[in-house]
């Protein structure tokens, strides 16, 4: 089928995690994959394509995703040069620590005399929650397989490239030239309709809007109703898990009609569910701002004054 940016489908369900790495909030990372798995019905087979973290704490998260979702095959490609990382038997798995959750204690062996049947039953308790799944190892004759540093810069391509061909359905098919956003009219969205929440970092009220100008967003429906008490946005004190049903681009906002200006593909029988917008660490690619044709002097949100010193 080609590189996902070509088929980009809308997943039946999805939570924006606002991060390109889950270092940072592994608690959440897990809250967000089980939050996802829950809808997953079993009528079709599911694969489930792990990180390529494996070191560290990323191979104790990978044990927790294993424990935690139960899989009926675990595929393991070995790395070149790098032998460190053991076999994810289901024993292994069984009795090993994750990053959240914990391993099974081997039963300690006992003198078989008094209490033989108790300790027999025991081992039998311990053998009964071994997860049962098989592991196929697959050792890659590609070269430079398993290669660090080579994957991020390539994932930050794709990424663009995933962003940019989402942006395309805001493109009208049946004109030839590419129309710059600033050429869009965009949506008008009141401050009071949605909650606001960036996930990355703290951001003091004060703040908040010059951090979600020009910014890429989460279109979220949290099951709280919105509601205002003053003039200000709606500000959310946690990240919440919850259903994200598309992405925009905040490319204004209004401080003295109160409201953003939201570019968005999402079609509008579903932005009227959405009450609740999330901003990530997922940056517009440079050339949507770079490229903006038609703008005479500064272009909007490009610097050209940069103090390098900083």
């Amino acid at each position: 089928p080609g590189p996902p940016f070509t088929h980009q489908q809308t997943p039946r369900k999805m939570v924006y995690y606002g991060q390109t790495s889950c270092e940072q909030d592994t608690e959440r990372y897990l809250d967000v994959m089980k939050y996802v798995f829950s809808c997953y019905k079993k009528e079709v087979p599911l694969i489930i394509n792990t990180m390529g973290w494996v070191k560290g704490e990323g191979l104790l998260l990978l044990i927790d995703i294993i424990r935690l979702l139960s899989p009926s095959h675990v595929i393991q490609m070995d790395v070149c040069d790098w032998k460190a990382m053991a076999p994810l038997t289901p024993e292994h798995i069984h009795l090993r620590a994750g990053l959240h959750t914990k391993g099974k204690q081997q039963p300690k062996c006992k003198q078989l005399d008094v209490g033989a049947a108790e300790s027999w039953k025991c081992s039998e308790a311990e053998d009964a929650s071994v997860p049962q799944y098989k592991l196929l190892y697959v050792h890659p004759e590609f070269p430079r397989a398993g290669v660090a540093g080579e994957a991020r810069v390539h994932s930050g391509i794709l990424r663009d490239m995933s962003i940019l061909g989402y942006l395309g359905h805001l493109q009208y098919p049946d004109i030839g030239a590419v129309l710059p956003l600033h050429s869009l009219v965009p949506y008008q969205v009141p401050f009071s309709a949605v909650a606001l929440r960036v996930i990355h970092t703290d951001v003091a009220p004060t703040n908040i809007m010059y951090a979600v100008n020009a910014s890429w967003v989460g279109l979220c429906c949290i099951p709280d109703e919105v509601r205002c008490q003053t003039d200000g946005p709606v500000l959310l004190t946690q990240t919440p898990v919850c259903d994200c049903l598309g992405f925009g681009i905040v490319r204004g906002v209004d401080m003295e009609k109160k409201l953003y200006h939201i570019l968005t593909p999402v079609p509008p029988e579903n932005l009227r569910l959405v009450n609740c917008l999330l901003l990530g660490n997922i940056a517009i690619p440079n050339c949507v701002l770079v490229g903006q044709q038609g703008i005479e002097g500064e272009i909007p949100y490009v610097t050209s004054d940069y103090n390098y010193s900083i």
